[in-house]
């Protein structure tokens, strides 16, 4: 499958209306973007842990501790609209 023709089916499938000058310097990225994952092919990785993060990631949270907090009616408070001890929000999905 040569990069032309990836270019082109790439971009039928996003709907996108490429010109013969667009095709040509994308195809060219598209090389170049191949030619390195080739190169990366060759890298012996065989004793590396696979890892979703190049470093370590840990989650800080706090101590979850009881404490005061608002009532239903304080939070209610300055709402524009509310029911039954619940805000009251225009629907958004149909």
């Amino acid at each position: 499958m040569s990069a032309v023709f990836d270019v082109r089916y790439t971009a039928q499938l996003a709907r996108l209306h490429l010109s013969e000058e667009e095709i040509a310097k994308f195809q060219a990225q598209l090389t170049q973007v191949l030619a390195y994952v080739e190169k990366l092919e060759q890298v012996d990785v065989s004793g590396v842990e696979p890892t979703a993060h190049a470093n370590a990631v840990f989650n800080v949270f706090r101590d979850d501790v009881a404490r005061d907090w608002f009532t239903a009616e304080q939070a209610l408070a300055n709402a524009p609209r509310s029911a039954n001890q619940l805000f009251v929000v225009p629907k958004v999905i149909e």
